[in-house]
Parts: C-alpha cells; structure tokens; sequence
C-alpha cells in the first residue's frame, strides 16, 4: 500500500514538472530583441565630446579603442546624398564653415555636397575651445560618413599617403568614397552601432536611405551562430545579433523605422520642449511611452539632469518605473560625471540599464566597480588611449 501511494506521488510531481515545462511564459518579443542588446551598455555618445572632437576618426578610433559597446552617431544626409555623422544642423560650431564658406554660414547640412564639407576643418573649434585637452593632430579632422564609422568600429581608420594625406575613389557618379586601412593601432575591441535619425523632417525618406546603406555594408546581416558580447576580454558586440540599434526622437521617423527594421532594436528618445514631449506630467509622460511601445521600441531614452548640460530631468524614480513596468529599458541621455553615474546608476534597481556617455572611461570604470563583466587587461585610461593612437 505504501509503496503504492509513493507511486502516485512520484507519477504526480512527474506530472507537475512536466505541465511547469509545457506552461512557462515565452518571452515577448520585446525581451528578446532587449536581450541582444548588453546590459549596463557603455554608448560613446558622439564617439566622445570629452576627449577629442565629437564625431571625427579621432572620437570614433579613441571610443573603439577604450572599450565602448556602441558607437552612436547622428544621421545627416549631404547634397549628393551621402549620409555624414554630425550632431547640428548647422556647421558653425564644430567646424570653421565661416572662414571656408562665410556667405553659406547659416546654410543646412543638406545645401553642402561631400566634397564641399571635406574642406572644412572639423577639429581645430576643440583645440580652442577646450584648450587644455587640445593636440595638434585634432586640426584638419574631417566630417565622417555613417561608412567611415562602419569601418573605424571594424578595426580599419582613413588610408593616407607618406604626407599624411587621406586617399579617396571616387565614384562613377563624381562622389568621393573614403579607402581605408587596417589600423595598426586597433585593439581588437568590435563595438556596435547606435545610429540616430537627427531631424529626419528635414531629409525625406532618410530611413529608407539608411537601410539601403546598411545593408551595402552588411550591417543587416545577423551573425551567423550567436556570439557573446564579450570574447577573449574584448568587446564583441559588433559580431552579434545586437550589433545595430536605431533611436530617433521622432514619433513619425520610429513609425518608419520599425517598418523597415524588422528585429533591429529601436530606441524613442525623450526631449522636454517644443516639438517634442510639451510636459513631463504624468499623462503626457505616460502616452509618450505608450506611443514608444506600440511603434516598436524596447527601449526609452530620457534626458538626465546636472551639470555640465543641464538637460531636462526626464528620469525621476517614478519616471523610471513607469518605464520598466511596461516592459522596456532605459538608456539614459548623456552622461558627463561620476555623480551622475551614481545617481542613477547605483540603486538596486538602477534607473537607468545603460549610458549615453560622453565619458566612456568613466562610465567603465563606474560598470567594472558595480561588477559589470569585462575581462579586458586593457586600462581605462582616456589620455592613454589618446596617446596610443597617435594623437
């Protein structure tokens, strides 16, 4: 009889495990796309506006080279067509447009060919204005196309000749195509690519112009086994299924680019004023994640508060709950200080799953001391970095 009942009972808990095994919930599709994406994710915002000149090789090889997950970028598209990374839609602050160009100062990108922006001076505005962190191989930096950064993420930099003169193809329709060489000085870290649509009003159909170039550069191509974001104490990221997401404060330009992105991960960044979010009150806060959610998004981009930018504080606990209990991460926007880090990174749980930083060094070493995975014997030492790729 005893052993009978013993019986029962095992064919029951049997049965029990089996049913767990059949019932248990399959993760959504949201959580699947967020786990192609790493967790506490270092994004170089602009490569880094701290240590070189935002956007340039020098940004890219330097954020590269430190260690970051991503390299981000904004979207802006030339006369000719070409898709460039540059932040304003004016040239006057990061280049010398008025010495270059003087009665076309207030120009648009989009009123430049290529050609005309490769003779500005994207580099020497840092030596002035951050004359303590100047080199003198900052002068002469070039506004760099979304390829440009494809390939700096790759291991490559600008192919010169023996008077440190960068070589160009040019195109069977008059454009000028960057060559390039494998970079001596690369460490073997492979970054993703966050790429933002800046102001897509302003470049019809700039979505569809970015998937077809992404996919001439293979960038759509999902890899072919799964890697790890991390492999040989290197970052690995720009090998996974993870290795692009796309962000846009655009409520029409997210619509798009999850239409024509099926899969990639997608990221509806959160500003405070006219034609963006109008309030930060609960109701307007709330419908503008829902609109996240409903067209694609995994992950929300909030502004954060503090010195030295002083943006709009987008991400209050409340804010950040409200987020999280709909599913979806956070990657904050931009991170400058330590304290900044602490405070919305240090909680259990964080605010934030992930930086926009304008200082990967910092933002690293902040991870590695939260005990964040990296094997790497490499140092986060910024000026290091600097000085080992020849600047």
């Amino acid at each position: 009889m005893t052993q009978s009942i013993y019986k029962l009972l095992f064919c029951a808990l049997l049965l029990l495990s089996f049913q767990q095994k059949q019932f248990k919930p399959k993760k959504s599709f949201t959580q699947i796309i967020q786990n192609n994406v790493p967790s506490q994710v270092v994004i170089a915002h602009r490569g880094t506006t701290y240590w070189a000149p935002e956007e340039t090789e020098a940004a890219y090889r330097w954020a590269r080279n430190i260690g970051a997950d991503y390299l981000e970028l904004d979207i802006q598209r030339t006369k000719d067509g070409v898709l460039i990374a540059l932040h304003d839609d004016r040239l006057k602050r990061t280049t010398n447009i008025d010495k270059i160009y003087p009665e076309r100062k207030e120009q648009s990108v989009a009123n430049f060919t290529y050609a005309e922006l490769l003779q500005l001076d994207a580099g020497s505005w840092f030596n002035q204005v951050y004359s303590k962190l100047a080199r003198e191989k900052f002068k002469g930096q070039n506004i760099v196309t979304l390829e440009d950064v494809v390939y700096f993420s790759r291991g490559y930099c600008y192919k010169r000749d023996i008077n440190g003169q960068r070589v160009f193809d040019t195109l069977s329709n008059g454009v000028l195509k960057s060559s390039y060489v494998r970079d001596l000085q690369d460490n073997g870290h492979r970054p993703g690519l966050y790429i933002e649509t800046k102001e897509p009003h302003l470049f019809p159909n700039i979505e569809q112009d970015l998937h077809q170039e992404l996919v001439r550069l293979g960038m759509l191509n999902n890899a072919s086994k799964p890697e790890s974001f991390y492999k040989d104490g290197k970052v690995n990221v720009g090998n996974t299924a993870g290795k692009l997401v796309l962000q846009t404060f655009s409520k029409a330009s997210l619509k798009t680019l999850h239409q024509l992105f099926p899969g990639v991960p997608l990221c509806f960044l959160l500003w405070l004023g006219d034609g963006d979010m109008p309030s930060d009150d609960l109701q307007t806060y709330t419908d503008y994640v829902q609109y996240g959610l409903d067209n694609g998004a995994q992950f929300i981009g909030p502004s954060i508060g503090g010195a030295p930018n002083h943006y709009p504080e987008l991400l209050r606990p409340w804010q950040a709950r409200l987020i999280h209990d709909r599913g979806l991460h956070i990657h904050a926007y931009s991170f400058d200080t330590e304290e900044q880090m602490y405070k919305y990174a240090n909680d259990r749980p964080p605010l934030t799953d992930g930086m926009f930083t304008n200082r990967c060094d910092l933002t690293l070493a902040f991870y590695t001391r939260k005990g964040r995975y990296r094997t790497s014997e490499d140092k986060i030492d910024g000026k290091g970095v600097l000085k080992q790729l020849g600047y």
